[in-house]
């Protein structure tokens, strides 16, 4: 077993187990956990283990590994902890919480993430305490008319059976299910009536999470409807099939595309690189002379080339890699090298010496490299 695979290893049953014992003893050690439930437990133990064996995997590979560690010390450095603090609290709000740059994008596709994203989140913060036995009820006798809600053995707080409040708590999954379901839909919307989306979806990355959510979902809103209006009508087969959609849920999550889920926070690191990159020394174009990136980047990246066995220096050339050239000019130099293959261009001697550097190459239309993020977009092309 490679040594990779051995500490993701370590990592996915440290993880789950650090979970089990979680559940022990927030259940009071098992006194409030319901048994009919064991088998959605073992199938979230199981989503955790493998979350973080490839969470593990993920951050070993080397330009992942770069940015991580990269990441924590430029957020820790000092003189920029403040900032950086500040930033990080405006960053999960906008890009995450908000998903501004889908949003900018595209605005269907924005709000189909914002209502499964709201509708998943509302779910798990509803489902995993109850599962776990942290969250139950009880009624308060004599008063039967009242509840009491109990967390982590604990007395949280008492509201009336028939209140608002009530209401609320208990269909906060009946919510969950309508964003998700509408967000669903419009995803739904967008892949099937969208050119570009259609061009490039594939079934098993762009469709199924979708079909899985929308059983999750219906199949829950069907129970309620089976005890609420139906006096129980075929509640043994629902509540079966939904545990099905649910259990499979949560044994595909880490393997299909809901794992990007959690690599998203861990790319808030890159944005504080990219922020401490821009205030510190450029890296100047070798061919042209602008500063199209920061220099730490450009050290980083050729570190992270050899890395992984590849090799761009450029022996007797005034860039003595290929990574300190500016994008723009990489294709003029493509382009040269192609009509000096054909024979209808020459390479000029500029940009063989320090002294002697040729133009920065300039698109035809000026919107070229831009995106509806803007500068983000443009500054983003530096790759």
């Amino acid at each position: 077993m490679r040594a990779d695979v051995r500490k993701a290893t370590a990592w996915g049953l440290a993880t789950a187990g650090v979970l089990a014992i979680l559940i022990v003893a927030g259940s009071r050690r098992l006194s409030r956990f319901d048994a009919s439930l064991v088998a959605y437990t073992f199938a979230v133990l199981f989503a955790t283990f493998g979350i973080a064996y490839r969470y593990a995997m993920w951050l070993q590979r080397p330009p992942t590994a770069m940015y991580w560690r990269r990441g924590w010390q430029v957020f820790v450095r000092r003189g920029h902890r403040g900032r950086n603090a500040a930033a990080w609290a405006r960053r999960v709000v906008s890009d995450i919480a908000m998903n501004r740059f889908i949003l900018a994008r595209d605005r269907m596709r924005g709000v189909a993430h914002l209502l499964i994203m709201w509708g998943c989140l509302l779910a798990v913060a509803i489902t995993f305490p109850l599962v776990f036995g942290w969250l139950h009820f009880e009624s308060m006798a004599p008063d039967l008319e009242r509840y009491r809600a109990y967390f982590l053995g604990v007395g949280a707080f008492a509201f009336p059976v028939h209140s608002a409040v009530a209401f609320l708590l208990f269909h906060g999954l009946v919510w969950a299910a309508v964003l998700v379901i509408a967000g669903v839909m419009v995803a739904m919307r967008r892949r099937m009536r969208e050119e570009g989306a259609v061009a490039l979806q594939r079934f098993g990355e762009d469709f199924l999470p979708l079909i899985m959510l929308f059983a999750v979902s219906v199949s829950g809103l069907m129970l309620t409807a089976s005890y609420t209006w139906m006096h129980g009508y075929a509640f043994d087969f629902l509540a079966i099939l939904h545990a099905i959609t649910v259990i499979a849920t949560f044994l595909w999550l880490p393997f299909g595309k809901f794992f990007h889920v959690f690599q998203r926070p861990a790319q808030l690191g890159v944005a504080f690189y990219k922020d401490v990159g821009l205030r510190g020394e450029p890296a100047n174009c070798a061919r042209c002379g602008h500063p199209f990136t920061s220099r730490m980047h450009v050290e980083d990246l050729i570190r992270v080339e050899r890395e992984l066995g590849y090799r761009y220096t450029m022996a007797g050339s005034a860039a003595s890699h290929y990574q300190w050239i500016c994008p723009p000019c990489r294709r003029a130099m493509l382009a040269l090298a192609q009509g000096c293959v054909s024979g209808r261009a020459s390479i000029p001697a500029a940009g063989r010496s320090p002294a002697l550097q040729s133009p920065m190459p300039m698109y035809v239309n000026p919107a070229m490299g831009e995106g509806p993020l803007g500068a983000e977009d443009r500054e983003n092309r530096h790759a």
